[in-house]
């Protein structure tokens, strides 16, 4: 935030979960007093009982980023829904009435029909992950296109190479050998504000995409008295820090980011990526 009113920008949040009202404390959301200083954008888009797809969030970022007249500042820790702002993803078609259908078939049924289509389908798709071969399968009879027709595509192809869409500058932030203390910390700070308090009002109103949200989804089932709150607290911390992990695996892979190193200063840190974007020509 502090690049972005250094230099007049509005931010467009790439967090998945920073889209849902009421879900503040658990997604670190910027406070009203943030929000007054700097504009954000994708923020308290969806009621959390709703289901908001990657898809979905691709449609709503692009229209705001094209109706900002400031500079933009792209911020948050969801790979996808940050690829999906400034690459050429593509998502495939949908329909609620086909995926309830394939969704009622077993998985082996679904693998059997997906390779009958397309014998090269596990070069593109993880047949262990229901999930995936759930929506290959959604978009083969929607579409008709298999997993290695759309891997073969030229805008695929775009992705695989890193070909954003967006004019673009990218900086990541490294948290070093300190991020364990700090998600620690920083959960600490959660539960002291009222997370608890937060999922209380939440656990009844959820739907299945904000209910499985890191931190929410452990202290639900302390709310809901299945887990002690050191249980739930352990466990949050343990799934956040693999998040992040995971999250710090997938950026790695982007070769349009420079990383800078963590400092305790914030300042520090926001002069270093305001440097980085004045090197690559960026300017207000």
């Amino acid at each position: 935030m502090l690049v972005a009113d250094l230099v007049g920008a509005e931010i467009v949040s790439v967090d998945s979960m920073q889209v849902y009202r009421r879900m503040d404390v658990g997604t670190a959301k910027p406070t009203p007093a943030d929000r007054a200083r700097v504009t954000h954008h994708m923020v308290d888009i969806v009621e959390p009982s709703e289901a908001y797809s990657v898809a979905e969030f691709r449609i709503e970022a692009r229209r705001s980023t094209e109706l900002i007249t400031a500079p933009v500042v792209v911020a948050g820790g969801s790979g996808l829904h940050f690829r999906s702002l400034v690459d050429p993803l593509d998502f495939g078609p949908t329909d609620s009435a086909v995926r309830t259908a394939l969704e009622a078939s077993e998985t082996t049924n679904l693998c059997d029909r997906l390779l009958a289509a397309d014998p090269n389908a596990a070069d593109h798709v993880d047949l262990a992950n229901r999930r995936r071969v759930v929506r290959a399968m959604e978009i083969l009879e929607l579409s008709g296109a298999t997993p290695s027709e759309r891997a073969a595509s030229s805008r695929a192809q775009a992705v695989r190479g890193y070909e954003s869409e967006l004019p673009l500058v990218a900086v990541g932030v490294d948290a070093g050998d300190g991020l364990a203390a700090r998600i620690e910390a920083r959960f600490d700070q959660m539960l002291a504000d009222g997370l608890v308090d937060e999922v209380t009002g939440l656990i009844d109103i959820w739907g299945p995409t904000a209910s499985q949200a890191v931190g929410y989804r452990e202290m639900s089932r302390v709310v809901a008295g299945e887990w002690s709150l050191d249980e739930g607290r352990r466990r949050s911390i343990e799934a956040t820090t693999a998040l992040a992990r995971r999250q710090r695996t997938y950026f790695r892979r982007d070769p349009r980011i420079v990383w800078l190193q963590w400092d305790d200063d914030p300042e520090i840190v926001a002069a270093a990526a305001l440097q980085v974007f004045q090197e690559a020509g960026w300017s207000s």
